[in-house]
């Protein structure tokens, strides 16, 4: 049998990032050869990433890519267990990795996204320890398209409109991502959200106690008011509230196509833990 040198662990663990001990047996059983544990360290990190891959992955990053044209962009959320690997250098390769795949092909397909990354994603779920998941891709294409992505990486918004130019598709991106808007314009709102919207004002005028003519009036006031404060053209600018951001579009000479809005973690259910009976059970099946 070959002797393991600690130069050879360091080689390897610089390779793969793992752990000493873990680089050490490797190299035992391959006698001595680096590729070869190399090789059966991704065999069984196959393995490792399957054990991980239940767990809720909430945390992450979002990342956008544009073309220097500004005819189309891309969008991709991949998330992390916690904010902690969010951070992690080597996991923010990996999703730009991600990123350029999606832009390159123009891709729409998140499945088939991570499924063109599945060996890249078990290799840094291996050294990480952590499940990690190709969540989401978006592509968008327009006459001009720009985004904006906020510092903390967390929310990323790409818009699209029909002329103008970058800069201006740009501000736009970062208002969708301060304000949240749900609708581009009031007649894109979907009927059933109005329906609820107006069940729930008709309740709040019927206990006013009021004539039922006026009744029909304040419903529809409140109705109108909440499709233009949630449609993204009647918004006040977030940088100059004196103007409308459907005006802001219009006088740079275009209007706004869509936008799309992603935030880290947004709809993913997380599993809540009970640290103090989780505890209690480790020193339960200690004892």
């Amino acid at each position: 049998m070959a002797a393991i040198s600690a130069s050879m662990v360091k080689e390897l663990r610089e390779r793969t990032g793992l752990g000493m001990m873990e680089c050490k047996k490797a190299l035992v059983e391959a006698d001595g050869n680096i590729d070869k544990a190399i090789d059966d360290l991704r065999k069984s990190s196959g393995m490792k990433a399957a054990k991980k891959a239940g767990r809720t992955a909430a945390e992450g990053v979002v990342a956008v890519k544009v073309a220097d044209d500004n005819s189309y962009g891309v969008m991709v959320e991949v998330n992390s267990e916690t904010d902690f690997v969010a951070r992690d250098d080597g996991f923010l390769a990996f999703v730009s990795q991600v990123a350029d795949k999606a832009f390159a092909e123009k891709q729409t397909d998140a499945a088939a996204l991570a499924a063109s990354m599945e060996d890249a994603r078990q290799a840094l779920v291996q050294k990480i320890g952590e499940n990690i998941n190709v969540r989401r891709v978006e592509l968008v294409e327009a006459p001009v398209v720009a985004a904006y992505v906020h510092s903390n990486n967390r929310i990323s918004v790409l818009a699209a409109l029909t002329g103008g130019d970058a800069e201006v598709a740009k501000d736009v991106a970062m208002h969708v991502a301060a304000v949240n808007p749900q609708v581009v314009k009031p007649e894109d709102m979907p009927e059933e959200v109005v329906a609820k919207e107006k069940e729930i004002f008709v309740a709040q005028a019927r206990e006013s106690g009021k004539p039922e003519e006026i009744i029909e009036k304040m419903i529809s006031g409140r109705i109108n008011k909440f499709l233009s404060e949630a449609s993204l053209v009647n918004q006040p600018f977030v940088k100059d509230p004196e103007v409308k951001v459907g005006k802001l579009v219009k006088d740079a000479g275009g209007d706004v196509q869509s936008f799309t809005r992603f935030e880290v973690g947004e709809g993913i259910e997380k599993e809540e833990v009970d640290f103090a009976a989780e505890v209690a059970a480790q020193v339960g099946a200690a004892s």
